[in-house]
């Protein structure tokens, strides 16, 4: 009988357990179902690729590898004596044609004041004309009454010829006087394009200290004082270290638990006993499939069992609070990630 009643209570014992752990699974699933975690996660920042916008000679190098800066802080140097001259140039080419246009100015205002002189000359001949004009048209009824000679008309009407002939002389003078004014509308046109010139050489020459647009952390710089630099060949990388983000590859099934905004909890592999808190910053709606064409600018996420048809996965981003110490941040740390939708 004691061995019927063990064997009953060893079934019952063997029942409960495979029941609670029927039970666990089915907590753990619906868990996971509610709180999308993945270990398949890595940190990441912005960063930019540091180059001059002027080309030249690095004079000076105040940055090595790995070292943090501060916005502002001047990376490097690029020798700034070429860039001098050419703003010595444009400058002095600037204040030459200044000086051209005041004393053309000066030669334009003598033309106007001598058109001015000429033009008071035609008035003065048209007033002679007119009074000339009116001692004819006096003398002539008393011509015709005999009261004055035809000698004293005939002088009268050779002084209205004269007159007049002053008059068109006076006019086309004037007229010669007025098209001759010169102008500085080219010289002002040349003016713009010499301060042109001068703010350009100002520019180029206050960039040849490239300066930090950030806070952050200088990486891959293999570059020395003394190489050359152009615009189209970047110094060093500069990570943003004002934010630092990690980006999560979730399983399609689950994308559609995760909103912007969702509270995560973060641990990081290198140091796993602390969490960090962070929000989705952004859910990828694209990835590029490896039995698809190649897609340019499309994150590639690989699958890695090729003999199952396995979930795509998408990356998520998610921004982290407050992420300190900064020192304990680097780009491609493996992290894992917990979601918690509920705290929207």
């Amino acid at each position: 009988m004691s061995d019927q009643t063990s064997s009953f209570k060893g079934k019952i014992i063997s029942a409960v357990i495979l029941l609670s752990a029927v039970l666990l699974l089915v907590y753990v699933v619906n868990l996971n179902e509610q709180t999308p975690q993945t270990e398949d996660a890595y940190v990441d920042a912005n960063r930019i690729d540091v180059v001059s916008q002027v080309q030249g000679k690095i004079a000076k190098m105040n940055v090595q590898d790995n070292q943090s800066v501060k916005a502002g802080d001047v990376l490097f140097v690029i020798d700034p004596e070429p860039y001098r001259l050419r703003l010595a140039q444009a400058q002095a080419q600037l204040a030459s044609l200044e000086q051209q246009i005041i004393l053309t100015q000066r030669g334009v205002n003598a033309q106007r004041f001598g058109a001015q002189g000429v033009n008071e000359g035609v008035a003065a001949a048209e007033a002679q004309l007119k009074l000339a004009t009116a001692t004819v048209a006096r003398l002539e009824p008393l011509h015709a009454k005999e009261y004055v000679t035809s000698d004293q008309l005939d002088v009268a009407n050779t002084k209205k010829i004269e007159a007049g002939i002053a008059v068109q002389r006076a006019r086309t003078a004037a007229q010669q006087a007025t098209a001759s004014i010169s102008g500085t509308d080219a010289l002002q046109a040349q003016l713009v394009g010499a301060q042109a010139a001068v703010a350009s050489a100002k520019y180029d020459l206050a960039h040849t200290e490239v300066r930090a647009p950030f806070n952050g952390r200088v990486i891959n710089l293999t570059t020395a004082a003394g190489e050359f630099s152009s615009p189209s060949k970047p110094i060093f990388t500069l990570i943003d270290t004002r934010h630092w983000y990690v980006v999560a590859n979730f399983r399609e099934t689950e994308l559609q638990k995760i909103r912007d905004g969702d509270v995560a909890k973060i641990r990081l592999m290198n140091d796993p006993k602390r969490v960090y808190s962070a929000k989705v910053h952004g859910i990828g709606f694209g990835v590029h499939a490896e039995d698809s064409a190649h897609i340019a600018g499309m994150p590639y996420v690989s699958r890695k069992l090729n003999w199952v048809h396995v979930a795509q996965r998408f990356p998520v981003r998610l921004l982290l609070d407050n992420p300190e110490p900064a020192t304990a941040f680097r780009i491609g740390l493996s992290a894992s990630v917990l979601i918690d939708p509920s705290h929207q």
